[in-house]
């Protein structure tokens, strides 16, 4: 696949530098790693749920944290010897590091962990300014303009009832 030059849309299109940013780093080879497995799934309307297969890991083994619109799972496995031996072991208990780049306004709402799955909850909140609002088609009401000569009127009268009464 040939690497695409964003050089140009820096000079023209300003404030978009991070989705450009974001464009080269998909666009790159490196291999994700396959461990652990995971599942995104569209659970309601701007709600999301990420689940991942953790087989061996307990809760104080892994860590969720979020910066910068990206989620970071990490699974450290304690390296002690607990003296088993496996003829065959397919169970992957390795510590592992997941990345996932979030749109603006999603943020994680709660993680669990049940049957060896780390379900992690994640919701998009749009501010309200920023959402789509409906304009009603109806009479206008338009503002009344204070011009500088009704402005200086009101001030002139003001003055008067003032010195009068």
């Amino acid at each position: 696949m040939n690497n695409l030059d964003f050089t140009p849309f820096y000079r023209s299109f300003i404030g978009f530098d991070h989705l450009a940013n974001l464009m080269n780093a998909a666009a790159r080879n490196e291999k994700q790693p396959a461990y652990p497995p995971y599942n995104i799934e569209v659970t309601g309307e701007d709600q999301y749920c990420i689940t991942m297969a953790v087989a061996g890991f307990t809760e104080q083994e892994l860590s969720i944290e979020t910066e910068n619109n990206t989620l970071v799972v990490q699974g450290q496995k304690d390296s002690k010897d607990d003296g088993r031996h496996f003829v065959h072991q397919g169970i992957a208990e390795r510590n592992f590091e997941r990345k996932f780049q979030l749109s603006d306004y999603v943020k994680v709402t709660g993680a669990s962990l049940e049957n060896g799955l780390l379900h992690i909850a994640l919701v998009r909140e749009v501010p309200e300014a920023l959402k789509p609002r409906k304009i009603a088609i109806g009479n206008i009401k338009q503002p009344q303009l204070v011009t500088d000569d009704s402005a200086g009127k009101q001030e002139n009268s003001k003055v008067k009832t003032a010195v009068n009464g």
